[in-house]
């Protein structure tokens, strides 16, 4: 009879285990909405923006223009933006960050660079801390999705970092999201700021959707529409001048847009953790849910043969 309670107790656990696994998934899913609702909010104003600059790239040739973001010098020192998650049961999505940034700081080395971490998310920020690695600044990763002012302080913080020399390379490394069950790692130079990489392109959003009973997202290519600022156009200021005021929005928005693909990617993962969670859970219930019935069946079985073993017994 021992042996049967250590099994219903089991399975009670494993369904209360169930439960907090089924409520989590839930949670993510309902925050990876509000992640695309977020950047469905954000993208009108910044295709409008990559219209302005394309137009001011074709008025201007950027490679005359003397701008600090454009310029391009010795790199001595590189800082790396690394934007991981604040907790975990989200699979490998921490894990495959950090792999990452400790790669790319290898091949800093092997090059006979510096380099020092940007760190969003106390999960990267307490595993480099542990190695006593360069720290510039560390922030935590918003529970949702990045908030307006976290973006500025972040963005100026890099800014000056940069144009102070402390660093002559700032290099983004975050999580870009590609679905519910993938994601990859990528890096991107953050600073300074690649002209041809000002051209308007293709773009992609995520939706949340469902199929089946089942969540799934799908990726959608959007097309920024450009705009070329007619030539005979007269400017208030000098093109420059927008152009020096743009960059750093241009540059802010690039960050976000990042910020949101990690945050939508962790979602994505803690989901998906949660849901395979639940699943074993499930499976395990089932099993053990056998191995309580046959169990019970050998204590029966094993009950009536002392009963038929006494009546014996007394004849």
């Amino acid at each position: 009879m021992s042996n049967l309670k250590a099994i219903r107790d089991r399975i009670q656990s494993v369904k209360n285990t169930k439960k907090i696994t089924e409520a989590m998934r839930l949670v993510a899913s309902a925050k990876v909405r509000r992640a695309q609702e977020q950047v469905l909010a954000t993208r009108p104003f910044a295709d409008r923006l990559a219209s302005v600059l394309y137009g001011l790239q074709s008025r201007l040739a950027f490679e005359d223009v003397d701008s600090p973001l454009l310029e391009k010098r010795e790199v001595k020192k590189v800082g790396l933006f690394v934007i991981s998650g604040n907790r975990g049961l989200c699979g490998t999505y921490n894990a495959n960050i950090i792999k990452r940034a400790e790669m790319r700081a290898k091949e800093l080395e092997a090059e006979g660079l510096e380099y020092s971490y940007f760190i969003v998310g106390q999960k990267a920020s307490q595993y480099f801390q542990r190695r006593n690695v360069t720290i510039k600044s560390a922030y935590n990763s918003p529970e949702k999705q990045p908030s307006s002012e976290e973006i500025f302080n972040a963005t100026d913080e890099i800014l000056s970092w940069f144009l102070s020399g402390e660093v002559d390379r700032v290099e983004l490394v975050y999580t870009k999201f590609v679905s519910l069950i993938s994601s990859r790692p990528v890096i991107q130079t953050l600073l300074p700021l690649d002209p041809q990489g000002l051209e308007v392109k293709d773009d992609e959003i995520f939706r949340l959707t469902s199929r089946d009973g089942r969540f799934e997202v799908t990726r959608e290519k959007v097309e920024v529409q450009s705009i070329p600022l007619p030539r005979d156009m007269i400017f208030e200021q000098a093109p420059v001048q927008i152009l020096d005021a743009l960059l750093p929005l241009y540059l802010r928005n690039q960050i976000l847009r990042a910020w949101q693909e990690s945050t939508a990617s962790e979602l994505a993962a803690r989901m998906t953790a949660m849901s395979n969670a639940s699943d074993n859970a499930s499976e395990l219930i089932k099993t053990l849910t056998l191995s309580y019935n046959k169990a019970r069946q050998a204590a029966i079985t094993q009950e009536l043969l002392e009963v038929v073993a006494g009546a014996n017994a007394l004849e």
